[in-house]
């Protein structure tokens, strides 16, 4: 794939490839959803956030099923070890997942479920993992944000080198978490972007900026800077800010350059789940045009090609990106890891 560029995330593509792919979209099967319904429940282990997206799931899911979604949040490292954990002690408890890198973890442990639904044909190609396990809901950009109140609008940083201006030292902070939406994301775009020689030269200069890290997820990071604890956050999901800013936060998202990172979510079942119908029914709403809606609607952006973003801003092509895929994301994430401990 071509450093810089996504062709599976630009609509003009995706409409074409799910051209190709989606044959007539039908309701789900009638005996799979009386099947989910004698169930009655689903677990379902999530990086979303809870609200606005996963609660107003919830409730569609409830009205039109009648099942019960229980959702459990975590990143995409801590939902693999617990199935891991769970599954080796014979005690699985979800049903389905999502994360960044959470299918190929638990694909490679022989953890996940080979199951798709029907209307993933209506996906990209790219969206819809070759082997049938897990396919995309939607995709992230992740880039950076700062505090409006400490950092005057137009004098924040724009660029990757601005990060190394000495007013910024100590004023910055990102996840210390093994994720790509934390400090070892960052090392992996810089260095698949930049190469190996130029990328860690850069990450040594950055690395005297003194970086905060913290625990928890994205949302936390950029939590802390709305605070005011930091100036800037680092690795945060632009549409966090924006829907903090819209409530009167004093944040804003910076599409940063040379690049932003851009993954999907991908999400598939667990092997052993205790409510496998169900588990299949949710799936296949979510990524249906009615759960896409949802995801839209909670300023997320949708994989299902005829649901666009409702922000332009979070539209695929808008800005540069360099794209991580899922299996990419998991192989190189070790060495990332190993980098920003090295370092910071």
């Amino acid at each position: 794939m071509p450093r810089g560029r996504i062709p599976e995330l630009f609509p003009a593509l995706a409409l074409c490839g799910a051209a190709l792919l989606a044959g007539p979209s039908r309701a789900a099967d009638a005996a799979l959803i009386e099947a989910a319904k004698k169930e009655g429940e689903v677990v379902w282990y999530t990086t979303q956030i809870l609200d606005p997206l996963v609660l107003r799931l919830q409730e569609a899911f409830r009205e039109k099923h009648g099942i019960e979604i229980r959702p459990v949040r975590a990143n995409s490292s801590e939902i693999a070890l617990r199935v891991l954990n769970e599954g080796r002690a014979g005690k699985t408890q979800a049903d389905i997942y999502d994360g960044t890198t959470t299918a190929e973890a638990l694909k490679k442990e022989k953890l996940a479920m080979k199951w798709l639904p029907d209307n993933a044909r209506e996906l990209p190609p790219d969206y819809v993992d070759p082997d049938g396990y897990w396919v995309a809901t939607n995709y992230y950009l992740i880039t950076a944000a700062y505090n409006t109140d400490l950092v005057k609008p137009g004098a924040e940083p724009k660029h990757w080198n601005d990060l190394l201006d000495p007013r910024f030292r100590g004023q910055m902070v990102w996840g210390n978490s093994v994720s790509i939406s934390a400090g070892p994301g960052f090392v992996g775009i810089v260095l698949k972007d930049l190469g190996e020689q130029k990328g860690m030269d850069y990450l040594r200069k950055l690395s005297a900026q003194k970086i905060a890290g913290v625990g928890g997820a994205a949302r936390v990071v950029i939590d802390q800077a709305i605070a005011g604890e930091y100036a800037i956050a680092l690795q945060i999901f632009p549409e966090h800010a924006a829907g903090s800013a819209a409530k009167g936060a004093p944040i804003r998202w910076i599409p940063m350059q040379p690049a932003m990172s851009a993954i999907v979510s991908t999400t598939g079942l667990v092997a052993g789940a205790p409510h496998p119908n169900a588990a299949k029914l949710l799936l296949e709403y979510l990524v249906s045009e009615e759960g896409q809606t949802i995801y839209r609607d909670a300023q997320y952006a949708p994989a299902h090609p005829k649901v666009l973003s409702v922000d332009p801003e979070f539209r695929a092509g808008k800005h540069r990106t360099v794209f991580l895929t899922p299996p990419e994301a998991m192989d190189a994430l070790p060495k990332w890891v190993k980098v920003f401990k090295d370092l910071f």
